[in-house]
């Protein structure tokens, strides 16, 4: 079997079986390569995921560079059925160990081809329609994620497991995203903060970073996409029980339990 489909096919078995994955037999020998896997598992996931919908962005800020031991972003996919709305009740069983980031995600209200690259944060962020306060929901689904090493991690997303999204506010009431403050509390008590210029300096720049790594690929981004930029604070773990709740200054707060 070929390699790339060899561990794609790994990967998915273990997401669909919400088992920890262990190293793999022939692990992607580099980032490159990482991607290829990724875009194979995606194939993969779309009949148990449903439709691919955008995009996640990891470690676009220092504290998660740090955290995860990888000095630049990366990228993963989004699927329909990892959406859901503020409020929503899910279960911490449906993962291997839950973990939430609070986040500011942009839906595009016209296509970003590759044939326009080279992309600039200015040219973005005149693509994106609106803005929601977001919570992206990480799984750590492995035996040990910090032996896995980076290639694998991209393989498998970079640990997206989908997003609970506030209410969208459109880009023309949308305040600076560089000086917007997010708090992350949970069970009642905030637990971290930071802000939008701890996204790669603008949230962005972010965008253009994704938009630039798929153009190199030759795929665009789409009308109608959402795209999670990266985390204003370092992943929280949770456990059964916990309710988070995310405040955006100036883009509004969203909320959900793991039961």
């Amino acid at each position: 079997m070929d390699r790339i489909l060899q561990a794609a096919k790994a990967i998915a078995l273990a997401r669909r079986n919400h088992a920890p994955l262990a190293a793999l037999e022939r692990p992607p020998m580099d980032e490159a390569e990482g991607y290829q896997v990724q875009r194979a598992l995606h194939d993969l996931l779309l009949a148990h995921a449903g439709p691919l919908v955008g995009y996640k962005i990891g470690c676009t800020s220092q504290v998660m560079q740090d955290y995860i031991g990888i000095p630049h972003p990366c990228g993963g996919g989004v699927f329909q059925k990892g959406v859901h709305d503020s409020g929503a009740k899910l279960a911490a069983s449906n993962y291997v160990r839950v973990g939430v980031e609070c986040e500011i995600a942009v839906r595009l209200k016209r296509d970003l081809a590759a044939s326009e690259a080279p992309f600039t944060a200015e040219w973005v962020g005149e693509a994106v329609e609106a803005y929601h306060p977001a919570i992206e929901i990480v799984d750590d689904r492995y035996v040990k994620w910090e032996t896995m090493g980076a290639p694998t991690l991209i393989a498998d997303d970079f640990f997206a497991a989908g997003c609970v999204l506030g209410p969208s506010v459109p880009r023309s009431s949308v305040p600076d995203l560089k000086a917007v403050k997010g708090r992350a509390i949970v069970n009642g008590e905030e637990v971290s903060q930071g802000t939008g210029a701890d996204v790669l300096g603008h949230p962005h720049n972010a965008l253009a970073w994704l938009a630039n790594h798929l153009a190199a690929e030759g795929k665009g981004l789409h009308a109608g996409q959402l795209v999670l930029t990266g985390s204003l604070v370092k992943t929280l773990w949770l456990k059964a029980g916990d309710k988070v709740r995310m405040e955006l200054d100036g883009l509004g707060v969203v909320e959900v339990e793991f039961t």
